[in-house]
C-alpha cells in the first residue's frame, strides 16, 4: 500500500487535526490478522451484551451502536466506523494498547476515540485488563452518540491532558501496560503473569500522595470506565468498562456492589485493574459529570498556579509549562523554584526549553536558542507597587527600563538582575512579555543564578504564576512529547492445530450466513472438533445455534456436549449464557 493510501486510511477531516506527537501512536488496524474465532469472541460477547443491556444500560447504548455503525457478527473496520463517527464530530484511531495517560486524554481532546486495535482472546472472554476493540468499540463508541456525554469526554481530555503526574504514574503506566500485554499471550508463563500482577499491586498499595494525574484517572475510571447512571437504588450503565464485560456488567447491579453518589470525592478512591470493583459511583445524569470535572479542575495546577503548582513540576521530573500573568509560557523539565511568602520569586528550567504565547512559541525562543535551561524572576520590583507588565512607555523610562540602559531591578524577596537592556518583545495587545538583557548578572542573596559569560539573559515578566500543567505551551517546540511504548503487543503464534480449528470456526460462519443448512458439513466438523479439540466450547456452541431448533438426535448429541463441558467450572455459566439467547 503507497502511503498516500495509507494516510487516506488513518486520516480524515477530524483525524487531519491531531499533531504530529499523537499521530506517531496511530497503527494501521491488523484487520487480516484477527481469526475465525477472533470474530466468534466479538459476535458472542456483543449478542450476550445487547440481550442483556438493552435493559440494564442507559438508554442510548442501543441507538448508539447503531449510529457508530458497530455490528453484532464482524469486528468493526477503522474505516466504516469512522465514516460514520465523523457525522457526529468524532474519528477513532487503532492504537497498540495502552499508550501514556496524557497522550490518551488528548487524544479525547480532538475528539478522537483511542481504540487498541487488538482482541481479548477466548480464555478472557468475560473480561480482560487489557484494552480491547470489544472495550474500546462496543464500549466506549455508542455512548459518544449522545451529545451531552460527547462534550464531557472531549472536555474531560482537554483537562486531563494538562494534569500533572508524578513519577510513580509513570511506573504505574508502564507495569499495567506490560501486565495487560503479557496476560493476553497465551504462552505466558503463570509465574510471569503472577510476578507481573504483584508489581502492580505493590504500586497501587504503594502510591502515596495521589498527584493530579492518579486523582483525573480515578475520575476517568469511575465514569467513563465504570459508571452508572440515574437512581442510586436502579441505576443504569454507561462506563465502557462494564459495557464490554459480560461477567461484570450483570454482578455491577447487584447489591453486593455498593452504590455511592458521584461526586469530587471518586478523585481520591483508587482502583484495581486486576480485580472487580467492590463498589461504583452513580451519577444523576451526564450534566452532573461536567459539574464534578469542572470542580476538579478548580484544585489543579492548572487553574492555581502558584508555588504548588511549580513545585508539582519539578517533581514529575517531564516537560510541563508554567504561564505567568502576562501570558508567558514557559515550557521544560523544571528543575528549581525559589519561594518567598508562599510564593515563587525565581523558576529554572533545566535543559531544552521553549517560550511561548497563547500556546504558540515566540519567535527565536524556542528550544535552539534555551537549549540548556531558562531562568526568570518573577514578581513585583521591590519597592514599586506598579508591576512592569502594568506599566507604560512612560513608567518603565521612570524606573530605568527601557532599550540601552544599564540598570538594576531588585524583585521583592531578594531576586536582583543587573545589565544592560538591549530590547523588548511585546504581546499583540503591547503587553511586555520578555526584556533581554547583555552583560547581565542575576543573583538571590549571595547565589549567583546567571552571569555575564553564559551570554543573552531573557528575563520573562510576570507579577505571578497563574498556571502550571503538564506537556509544553506549544506543541510544535519539542520533538518528542510522549515516547511511544517500546514494548509491543505480543504477536500471538498460531499453531497448525488452532490454524485448523480457526478453518472450521470459518466453515460454520458460512454455513450460517448462507443460511442452507447443510448438516452433512457440519456434523462432519462437529465429530472433528470433538475428537481433536474436547476443550473446544464456543464453536460447539455455534453449531447447537444452527441445529437446535430441529429437536433430533444430532441436535441431541450437540447439546450433550455441551452439557459435558459446562463440567468444567470456567465454561458452565459461558454456556449457558449462549444457549440462553436461543430461546
Amino acid at each position: 500500500m503507497s502511503k498516500k493510501s495509507e494516510d487516506k486510511l488513518e486520516l480524515n477531516s477530524v483525524t487531519k487535526r491531531l499533531p504530529k506527537h499523537l499521530r506517531k501512536f496511530i497503527v494501521k488496524q491488523p484487520y487480516k490478522d484477527y481469526t475465525a474465532q477472533n470474530h466468534a469472541v466479538w459476535r458472542y460477547v456483543m449478542r450476550l451484551n445487547i440481550d442483556y443491556l438493552k435493559n440494564a444500560a442507559h438508554s442510548y447504548y442501543l441507538e448508539g451502536l447503531e449510529k457508530t455503525g458497530i455490528s453484532t457478527d464482524y469486528i468493526p473496520k477503522m474505516e466504516g466506523m469512522n465514516r460514520i463517527l465523523k457525522e457526529i464530530g468524532w474519528a477513532a484511531v487503532s492504537v497498540d494498547g495502552f499508550i501514556p495517560p496524557n497522550a490518551f486524554m488528548e487524544f479525547q481532546a480532538y475528539n478522537v476515540l483511542v481504540i487498541a486495535s487488538d482482541i481479548r482472546t477466548i480464555e478472557h472472554i468475560e473480561y480482560t485488563p487489557a484494552p480491547d476493540i470489544i472495550h474500546e468499540a462496543a464500549g466506549h463508541a455508542p455512548i459518544i452518540a449522545n451529545s451531552e456525554y460527547a462534550e464531557y469526554l472531549r472536555r474531560f481530555g482537554e483537562i486531563g491532558s494538562k494534569a500533572i503526574s508524578s513519577e510513580k504514574d509513570y511506573e504505574m503506566y508502564e507495569a499495567v501496560r506490560h501486565l495487560s500485554i503479557i496476560k493476553e499471550d497465551p504462552t505466558t508463563p503463570t509465574e510471569a503473569v503472577e510476578k507481573a500482577t504483584k508489581v502492580v499491586n505493590d504500586l497501587q498499595n504503594n502510591i502515596g500522595e495521589l498527584s493530579e494525574m492518579a486523582q483525573i484517572r480515578n475520575l476517568h475510571w469511575w465514569t467513563v470506565e465504570y459508571g452508572l447512571i440515574g437512581e442510586l437504588e436502579n441505576p443504569k450503565i454507561y462506563g465502557a468498562g462494564l459495557l464490554s464485560s459480560i461477567g461484570e456488567s450483570k454482578t455491577c447491579l447487584n447489591e453486593s456492589v455498593k452504590k455511592i453518589p458521584y461526586s469530587i470525592e471518586a478523585a481520591t478512591i483508587n482502583f484495581d485493574i486486576t480485580k472487580p470493583q467492590p463498589q461504583l459511583f452513580v451519577t444523576p445524569n451526564f450534566a452532573h459529570l461536567s459539574y464534578v470535572l469542572e470542580k476538579f479542575a478548580n484544585t489543579m495546577a492548572l487553574r492555581k498556579g502558584g508555588l504548588e503548582g511549580v513545585n508539582k513540576l519539578i517533581e514529575s521530573k517531564n516537560i510541563g509549562t508554567v504561564e505567568l500573568s502576562t501570558g508567558i509560557q514557559i515550557s521544560g523539565k523544571f528543575s528549581k523554584v525559589i519561594g518567598h511568602q508562599n510564593k515563587p520569586i525565581y523558576i529554572q528550567t533545566i535543559g531544552e526549553t521553549a517560550l511561548a504565547s497563547r500556546d504558540k512559541e515566540l519567535i527565536g525562543h524556542g528550544i535552539n536558542t534555551h537549549s540548556e535551561g531558562f531562568g526568570s524572576p518573577i514578581g513585583k520590583l521591590e519597592g514599586i507597587n506598579l508591576a512592569i507588565e502594568d506599566m507604560s512607555p512612560k513608567d518603565l523610562k521612570v524606573y530605568g527600563i527601557y532599550e540601552g540602559l544599564t540598570t538594576e531591578l531588585v524583585f521583592e524577596g531578594g531576586i536582583k538582575v543587573v545589565g544592560q537592556i538591549i530590547t523588548g518583545k511585546r504581546d499583540l495587545q503591547g503587553k511586555i512579555l520578555l526584556i533581554s538583557f547583555e552583560n547581565c548578572t542575576v543573583t538571590y542573596n549571595d547565589t549567583i543564578l546567571f552571569k555575564p559569560e553564559w551570554g543573552i539573559y531573557d528575563m520573562a515578566v510576570g507579577k505571578e504564576v497563574i498556571s502550571a500543567f503538564s506537556g509544553p505551551a506549544s506543541t510544535e517546540s519539542f520533538k518528542d512529547i510522549f515516547k511511544v511504548p517500546k514494548e509491543k503487543t505480543h504477536k500471538i503464534a498460531y499453531s497448525e492445530a488452532d490454524k485448523t480449528l480457526y478453518s472450521y470456526y470459518s466453515e460454520i460462519r458460512n454455513i450460517r450466513e448462507s443460511n442452507a443448512l447443510d448438516l452433512i458439513a457440519i456434523e462432519k466438523i462437529f465429530n472433528e472438533i470433538s475428537n481433536k479439540y474436547p476443550n473446544e466450547w464456543l464453536l460447539v456452541l455455534e453449531i447447537y445455534e444452527l441445529v437446535y431448533s430441529l429437536k433430533n438426535d444430532f441436535s441431541n448429541t450437540v447439546l450433550n456436549k455441551l452439557e459435558a463441558l459446562k463440567a468444567t467450572k470456567k465454561y458452565k455459566k459461558l454456556i449457558e449464557d449462549g444457549i440462553h439467547l436461543l430461546s
